[in-house]
């Protein structure tokens, strides 16, 4: 799902129940890899004094050629007071977005997809037929114009259908009762649509799940060690930090969720470590083939939808921190909130996971906001 906090930098730049909030609180812990990079202090300082009202433990990673640095702090359980050692698992969210387009552009570069190929080609059927032509690129920079599927978007009811399982088809087309949003390529709207339509691409044109072309195509070829696609199963396998909505006054521990609602947009389990080595072998060129590569660092030459300026590239957003250009994605689930950011030379990378306690929230969240700006540099306003 979209995160405010990073929509908000990218729009200024140019983006069990009932347990109640935990006084305890755990002092950061921070561990030096070789040199500490300059920023360590002061993002330590901001992670400081958790569990808080409006989140309940982070983990934060910085790394680049100022050397590296882990720092944790808060609760993985406000039940037991764990305090989370830096490899906890938890939900990524939208970051699962990244993958999704790793895959697709390694099949484009072996010619199983086109750029240019459309939904209409390969997915006969799946569109209305009064549907104008829409590209695999367009799926890819977010400038479909396939408008989104109707859910309630309220925490209670969303909680009450956690462990109901969606077919990815129909949840594709439950929203293509409605018109295009805008002719295909002429703007940009983040959303999930395109993402699972280009899941459903990744399983025609391979013949296999898109779990397993996920976990052969990036997982295991990034050296991924505590990364699945948690598909239908609603469990968080292994050691996690524990997700926490605030509702009603108390906090719901929403740890345990299907996530087939998010599937190719958004059904990743992973850790900041994880992420850490997904950016550097990324970034690399060690996952996508140099030509498609290009695609994740380039953002389309159109508008916003809704106003503004496109901001997102092919499975990644661009922003500009601390007078550095940063490529990175964040994502949020319930109880989740979490990111990363690299410059392209990967002279500084950030990798977060914050357990907010109201992370779909339509506001920018302090911690996470402030992580960002104590790891990267303020924000420059225009």
């Amino acid at each position: 799902m979209h995160r405010k906090a990073f929509a908000a930098a990218i729009a200024v730049a140019a983006v069990m129940g009932g347990a109640a909030i935990s006084p305890a609180v755990a002092a950061p812990q921070a561990h030096a890899a070789r040199q500490t990079p300059p920023t360590a202090e002061a993002v330590r300082q901001t992670i400081a004094g958790l569990p808080a009202a409006d989140a309940t433990a982070a983990q934060v990673r910085l790394g680049g050629q100022d050397g590296h640095w882990l720092g944790v702090s808060g609760e993985a359980d406000i039940r037991t007071h764990q305090a989370p050692k830096g490899d906890e698992r938890f939900r990524a969210g939208s970051i699962t977005k990244a993958f999704t387009a790793a895959v697709a552009l390694q099949l484009i570069d072996e010619g199983k997809l086109s750029l240019d190929g459309t939904v209409q080609q390969y997915l006969p059927g799946l569109l209305p037929a009064n549907y104008p032509d829409v590209q695999v690129k367009q799926l890819l920079n977010y400038t479909s114009g396939l408008p989104s599927g109707d859910m309630p978007g309220d925490f209670d009811w969303q909680y009450q259908h956690r462990f109901t399982s969606y077919d990815h088809r129909e949840l594709v087309q439950s929203g293509f009762d409605k018109p295009m949003e805008f002719a295909p390529g002429t703007q940009q709207h983040y959303t999930n649509i395109g993402y699972n339509v280009l899941g459903l691409l990744i399983e025609k044109v391979t013949g296999q799940s898109y779990e397993k072309q996920v976990r052969e195509r990036v997982i295991n070829r990034a050296g991924l060690k505590d990364t699945y696609s948690a598909g239908n199963d609603p469990k968080i396998h292994g050691r996690h930090t524990h997700g926490y909505q605030l509702d009603k006054g108390k906090l719901v521990d929403v740890s345990d969720w299907n996530q087939s609602v998010t599937w190719a947009s958004g059904d990743l389990v992973t850790t900041t470590a994880d992420l850490e080595r997904f950016t550097t072998a990324l970034f690399r060129g060690r996952v996508v083939p140099q030509p498609e590569l290009k695609l994740m660092f380039q953002v389309p030459d159109v508008p916003a939808y809704g106003g503004g300026k496109a901001a997102y590239t092919s499975g990644l957003a661009r922003i500009e921190i601390g007078g550095k250009t940063y490529y990175g994605k964040t994502g949020n689930r319930y109880g989740y909130l979490n990111g990363f950011a690299a410059t392209e030379n990967l002279s500084s990378t950030l990798v977060y996971s914050v357990n907010a306690t109201d992370a779909k929230a339509d506001v920018v969240h302090p911690t996470e906001s402030r992580i960002i700006a104590a790891a990267l540099g303020p924000v420059k306003k225009k």
